[in-house]
């Protein structure tokens, strides 16, 4: 019988163990718990050999297996399906997620009226008069608005000096602000690549240059540089939480990171060669130059990055409140000789100063919870942190037995982790301390119990450990509990990346972060982007900053 059949018998037994006695029932559970680790084991062999596999395939020249995503049909190994929406998602969300059927007639701009007459020769004698039938029919035109723009000149003998006309505001160059928003518009919003741009507007009869919309797209930006750092400003004061995340990106061959942070009114990008803990606080702080301290707290973070207590000793010393420079912080290490500073060492002192001295900055814009996934880097840097429960119950989805017990074991729980979490959502309509201590002692019991299936109970076990961390909810009930909102956000740059793969430049990495900072922003406020950007690149300046409106959407609220 091969490996297949027997997975397929063992998939149909069907042993209810609470009837056993309990030595055998203690013994088959020891045999469960035994075939599922060979079976999990099998699979990560099997894994590892096809890399292996693939490796020696491209070394010889070949190429390795296509890497081919298979149909989700049902449950079978390689198709399993990890995502919580099902779970997860409440009635509220269901009802959101209907499709809107509101009528469209009356927000839709008439630009001319045109009557449909009726043929008179085809009308009956008696035919009476009796007004019009109404259709709307949305169209709209794409073509040239080419200007060529006489500019008066004058001579003055007496000063020897020329008076020349202007042409208006947004029309310097060989092009106008219609141009140069749709331009930004098709590569951040329609997520065109330049050379289909450059293949679209030669299309329509406009002369234009690769280069030039390259420059459209990269060069003299700063009004809009200067915008985003005002809505990042405003967005870290709306509210006392933030979001974050991060994913892959590329700039000019080499890998680097774009983190995301954001809320409910805004959404910022900032890509960097790193993501680490002093990358993660540089992004908070909005990239100011670097700041470290040997306060209290510094030295407490160093035991919870567990330096070394002869290190620590040696540190004591510089105990202060005062703020340093990296150089500085640098040079003092350099200047310590009675114990040896690796590496490690080093980096974590650093972290430690650094979160101390963020921690005692003072203003709205120090962020005071973070709520975001598992990653080490995001840990620690916040007073308070909260966790993801649609991450945490991935995990729980990427479990695959193959006894039908352990897998109705696995769906009992998370019965029980999905019905918790509504519980919780109902909590944040309504918090109270007494709820709040009945959810606190109801998560005890779902993540402390042990049901047989050891994969599953170390995993509950890991969840328990973060307990902390995923019911901060219940001290912030204004915070989320997942952080999907950042993933959808990070998963713009991704689409960035399918199609443009890279930035070469850091002028046009920084470019593309601050557009898509403002697009996704404006989506939030209910704001157009392509009349805002348009506003912007005429210098007509008609349409609020994003940053007054998020300001104006939390008038009246302390942060939070």
């Amino acid at each position: 019988m091969n490996r297949q059949a027997i997975e397929s018998k063992l998939e149909g037994l069907n042993i209810d163990l609470d009837k056993v006695d309990v030595e055998v029932r203690s013994g088959v559970s020891l045999l469960y718990n035994l075939i599922e680790d060979l079976s999990s084991t099998i699979r990560d062999i099997q894994a590892e050999n096809q890399k292996l596999r693939d490796e020696n395939n491209r070394l010889k020249g070949e190429q390795g297996k296509p890497d081919i995503k298979p149909k989700n049909n049902g449950n079978k190994e390689g198709n399993k399906d990890i995502s919580s929406e099902q779970e997860r998602n409440n009635d509220k969300d269901k009802e959101k997620n209907k499709r809107n059927r509101e009528p469209k007639v009356g927000k839709i701009k008439k630009d001319r009226t045109e009557v449909c007459h009726v043929d008179k020769e085809n009308l009956p004698s008696d035919a009476e008069f009796k007004g019009y039938d109404s259709v709307i029919v949305q169209d709209i035109k794409i073509e040239t608005d080419n200007i060529e723009f006489q500019k008066e000149i004058y001579y003055s003998p007496s000063q020897k000096r020329t008076y020349r006309g202007e042409v208006p505001k947004g029309y310097e160059g060989e092009y106008g602000p219609n141009v140069k928003a749709m331009t930004i518009i098709m590569k951040y919003v329609c997520n065109m690549s330049e050379p289909k741009i450059l293949e679209f507007f030669k299309n329509v009869g406009l002369y234009i240059s690769g280069t030039t919309i390259s420059n459209m797209l990269i060069k003299d930006k700063e009004i809009f540089h200067k915008e985003k750092e005002e809505i990042y400003k405003a967005g870290l004061r709306s509210t006392i939480y933030q979001q974050i995340d991060d994913t892959s990106a590329r700039v000019n061959g080499e890998n680097h990171y774009t983190h995301v942070v954001c809320n409910n009114l805004y959404t910022v990008y900032f890509t960097t060669k790193r993501k680490d803990r002093l990358t993660i606080i540089d992004v908070l702080r909005g990239f100011e130059s670097r700041s470290f301290c040997f306060n209290a707290e510094a030295f407490r973070l160093l035991k919870e990055l567990r330096v070394s207590n002869k290190v620590i000793k040696e540190l004591e010393l510089l105990q202060s409140d005062d703020k340093l420079n990296e150089d500085e912080v640098n040079k003092i290490l350099d200047g310590i000789v009675n114990v040896e500073i690796g590496s490690i060492t080093r980096v974590r002192i650093l972290e430690a100063t650094a979160i101390g001295a963020y921690r005692a900055e003072t203003g709205a814009e120090v962020v005071k919870v973070l709520v975001c996934d598992d990653a080490p880097q995001f840990k620690l840097i916040t007073e308070d942190l909260g966790l993801c429960w649609v991450h945490e119950g991935r995990h729980y989805k990427k479990l695959m037995p193959i006894i039908s017990e352990n897998k109705r074991k696995i769906s009992l729980f998370l019965e029980q982790y999905w019905g918790y979490y509504k519980k919780l959502l109902r909590y944040q309509e309504e918090p109270s301390e007494e709820v709040a201590k009945v959810l606190d002692e109801e998560f005890d019991r779902i993540f402390w119990q042990q049901t047989g299936y050891r994969e599953l109970d170390e995993r509950i076990l890991k969840t328990f450990a973060k307990k902390e961390e995923m019911l901060k909810v219940l001290k912030y009930p204004e915070i989320p509990l997942h952080n999907n909102g950042t993933e959808l956000e990070a998963r713009v740059q991704v689409r960035i990346r399918d199609v443009s793969l890279q930035t070469k430049t850091d002028e046009g990495t920084k470019a593309k972060d601050t557009f898509l900072s403002i697009i996704r922003t404006a989506k939030k406020l209910g704001v157009n982007a392509y009349k805002h950007i348009s506003d912007r690149i005429s210098r007509q300046f008609k349409m609020p900053d994003l940053s007054d409106i998020i300001r104006s959407k939390t008038e009246g609220l302390s942060p939070g």
